[in-house]
């Protein structure tokens, strides 16, 4: 099948109810994903952040959609360039997220890495690598863990359209369904690897591969975080019931460049046709037209993002004589523990 650039997702079936609270709850961390990645574009112009900057504008709905769906004990492997959402539904604190951007002392980092390169293995969130579907293969090392151990936990991890041609995808995919492990994949869509769009990448829609594996596959539409939720909640619970890995597939577009340093003028027509579906203001007018009122949820954001800049503006620079301590692993390692597990409907226990 030869893949298109505006194929139209399946629609969900058996999308789970979410109460007031919870419809709010992702409104609230999509937008917090937004105005903190606007707040870094910005510093990252003063100069305050050093190296390039990554956001996923655009891309809010996955990250926050698909964690939202996760209990307290699953695992994230990992939030990558985009999907700082997942960070903030799992509780990672912003001042820390702000001062390790900034390269200063901080408990996720201690200033030791840069941008997007940190995780809270106290919150169930594994760091991320740069070759991305790398993280897939921890997600099933992850995955496989819990069924050795008899726990009901499941892994899950994120990865680009540009992932499914590397190697390491492939051979994750593979022995995630040979082992029927409790893992899900979400691809976010978005239609370019870099600058390489689709056509130029595969013949066959990565979607469509995920039979030849053997395993179950879901596309959604990846700006509607209610349909990332229902999707990976699905997915969530074919996997603890033995039904092995799934594929979910986001359709989605990538509102700026790789990075602060691409112009994304290659794009520059599909982004201008996706600007109509900007996830947050469909989902606000949504919330509107439903009786609730999104502008109490902002107002704390706003608040929330500027405590937590000048929180870590005021963080010190880390000590040049701590630069090796914390390097290499010694001792017994410590467990990944819970997230937040925010969605407040019925939950297996």
């Amino acid at each position: 099948m030869a893949t298109t650039a505006h194929r139209e997702p399946v629609a969900p079936a058996g999308t789970p109810a979410l109460g007031a609270a919870d419809r709010l709850g992702l409104y609230e961390h999509m937008l917090l994903m937004r105005r903190v990645e606007e707040k870094g574009l910005s510093l990252y112009k003063q100069g305050k952040i050093p190296g390039s900057f990554y956001d996923g504008r655009g891309q809010e709905a996955i990250g926050v959609g698909a964690t939202w769906a996760l209990a307290a004990a699953d695992v994230v492997c990992s939030p990558l360039i985009r999907d700082l959402g997942a960070h903030l539904v799992r509780g990672t604190d912003l001042a820390s997220i702000f001062a390790h951007y900034m390269g200063r002392e901080n408990e996720l980092s201690h200033g030791r890495e840069g941008n997007v390169h940190f995780g809270d293995r106290r919150l169930g969130v594994v760091g991320m690598v740069s070759m991305l579907p790398d993280m897939m293969v921890v997600a099933c090392g992850c995955a496989l863990s819990f069924r050795m151990r008899g726990e009901d936990r499941c892994a899950l991890t994120f990865f680009g359209d540009g992932a499914t041609s590397r190697g390491d995808w492939h051979e994750a995919m593979n022995w995630a369904a040979v082992d029927a492990l409790p893992v899900v994949f979400v691809m976010e869509n978005n239609h370019f690897a870099y600058s390489t769009p689709g056509s130029k990448q595969f013949k066959v829609d990565p979607i469509e591969r995920a039979a030849g594996y053997g395993i179950a596959s879901d596309s959604v539409d990846g700006n509607d975080p209610e349909a990332v939720f229902a999707a990976v909640h699905r997915a969530r619970a074919r996997g603890l019931e033995g039904g092995g890995p799934t594929l979910i597939e986001a359709v989605t577009m990538r509102m700026h460049g790789h990075g602060a340093h691409d112009s994304a003028e290659y794009a520059a027509d599909l982004v201008a046709e996706w600007a109509e579906r900007d996830p947050l203001d469909r989902y606000r007018t949504l919330l509107e037209a439903d009786g609730l009122d999104p502008e109490p949820v902002a107002a704390a954001v706003e608040e929330r993002i500027a405590a937590a800049v000048a929180a870590a503006l005021a963080a010190p620079l880390p000590d040049p004589a701590s630069a090796a301590s914390g390097v290499f692993a010694t001792g017994e390692p410590e467990p990944l523990g819970p997230g937040r597990a925010p969605w407040s409907g019925y939950r297996e226990p």
